[in-house]
Order: structure tokens, then C-alpha cells, then sequence
């Protein structure tokens, strides 16, 4: 069975079966705290079900929308096509982070994501092309990776704000968002696999929302402080973005 065939839901044992099965208890643990814990542990069976079928669902997608031959440059000061960030790959991983030119200092969130790249980056580029982007220069960017301790993400400014605006990480308002998205090469062109981010239109309006505008350092904190009932879910989020 390959990773894309899974099994039907008539033919996988009952998750409640599993559980019980599976689990084993704890040393002084109490029958309820016991009870408790299998039906949690059912529950998670069915959520990681649930979390392969979507990401099977994903993966079978038809061909995306074939996207703009977007203008990035690179850390050489190489101007690049949207095309030659995939490098031998078919598939390109970005993240558009929030470090904007109006920022003194990088969303704390997208710093904590990006930073959590850096090493596995190394393995995940023997599959797959990995592109860190922003409208800051690329040197700024990378002397807050050097900061960091970040040594393997390659980094790329986008050439003006059509990018950003187009898959609405840049607001009217010059309000920021991050958007994390897979891309395929079809020949020449570049079609969108998925992308999530700040907007609806995305499917996934929350996944950034906790990041905040650089302008209003009130409302930063605030949508900061909310961010941290939800963290768990945006992960998760972050996590099932399968490809």
C-alpha cells in the first residue's frame, strides 16, 4: 500500500477497539482517569484518519491555476524567474514570512516557524525545493537568519508587492500576513498545488491571523495573546499540509 492508497474505513478496525487494545495504563493511574484516557486515545485515532484522508484528498487534486511568472531575487542579487526557484525539483515549498520593510523586527510566530526549517531543510530539499520569501532584501533577511543561527534556508525578496498582494499577504492597509503554499512545475509554468494563509480564500482565514501588524503595536498584542489558545490547531494545521 503506497502512501496515497489508503485503506477504506469499511476495512480499518473500530478506533474504540484500538484504544483499548493499545493503550497501557499508567502506574497509580484511577479507573476513571484510565477510562478518560482510552476515549482520548480513540479520538485521536480517528483525528490522524481523518488527517490522511485529507492529505490524500490533497495530494489527487487536478492541476491548480497556473500562477504569474513572478520576479524574486535571490541572495546573489540575481534577479529569478518563479520557475527557477524549483531548481531540479517538480515541487516548491514557500513561506512568506512577516518581515516586511516597515518591521523592525519579524513576526515572533514566523520566526518560530521558519526557524523550525532551517535544519530539516537539508533533508526535506532532497525532495522537494524549499523558498523562504519576503519584500524585505534578501540581506536584511539573512542577517536575521545569521542572528538566529539559520544556515540552510535560501532566502528571496520579490521583486515588487504583486506577489504579496495577489495571495493577500499584503493588505490595502500595508497589513501583513504569512502564507505557506506548494507549488508544481508544469513544464515552463508554475500551478498552485495548495496555499494557506491569512485570507479566507485560502480556506484557512485563522493560520495567520495571530500575526500582527507591525503599525499597531496594541492590536499585536492582542491578537498575540489570542493566538496562544489556538496554537495547537494552527500546528496541526501546519502539520497535515501534506505533499
Amino acid at each position: 500500500m503506497t502512501i496515497a492508497e489508503l485503506q477504506p474505513a469499511s476495512k480499518l478496525k473500530p478506533a474504540d477497539e484500538m484504544a483499548k487494545r493499545g493503550r497501557r495504563p499508567f502506574q497509580n493511574e484511577s479507573r476513571d482517569y484510565g477510562e478518560a484516557r482510552t476515549r482520548l486515545l480513540a479520538e485521536e485515532i480517528e483525528l490522524r484518519r481523518h488527517i490522511q484522508r485529507v492529505a490524500q484528498a490533497r495530494r489527487t487534486l487536478p492541476p491548480g491555476p497556473e500562477a504569474k511568472d513572478y520576479r524574486f531575487i535571490d541572495a546573489e542579487g540575481k534577479e529569478r524567474r518563479f520557475v527557477e526557484l524549483f531548481g531540479d525539483h517538480d515541487t516548491l515549498f514557500t513561506y512568506y514570512w512577516m518581515y516586511g520593510p516597515e518591521r523592525d523586527r519579524p513576526c515572533p510566530m514566523c520566526t518560530s516557524f521558519v526557524g523550525s526549517l532551517d535544519i530539516p531543510s537539508i533533508d526535506i530539499e532532497q525532495q522537494v525545493a524549499v523558498a523562504i520569501l519576503q519584500r524585505s532584501p534578501v540581506s536584511r533577511q539573512l542577517e536575521f537568519a545569521r542572528e538566529r543561527g539559520w544556515r540552510n534556508l535560501k532566502f528571496y525578496q520579490t521583486v515588487d508587492d504583486e506577489f504579496a498582494r495577489d495571495y493577500r499577504a499584503l493588505e490595502d492597509d500595508g497589513s501583513e500576513g504569512a502564507i505557506v503554499a506548494v507549488w508544481k512545475r508544469d513544464g515552463d509554468k508554475v500551478r498552485t498545488m495548495a496555499a494557506k494563509g491569512r485570507s479566507s480564500r485560502f480556506g484557512n482565514a485563522t493560520a495567520t491571523r495571530f500575526a500582527c501588524s507591525g503599525r499597531r503595536r496594541a492590536a499585536r498584542k492582542r491578537r498575540i495573546r489570542a493566538s496562544t489558545r489556538t496554537l495547537r490547531p494552527i500546528r496541526l494545521r501546519y502539520g497535515i499540509f501534506s505533499i
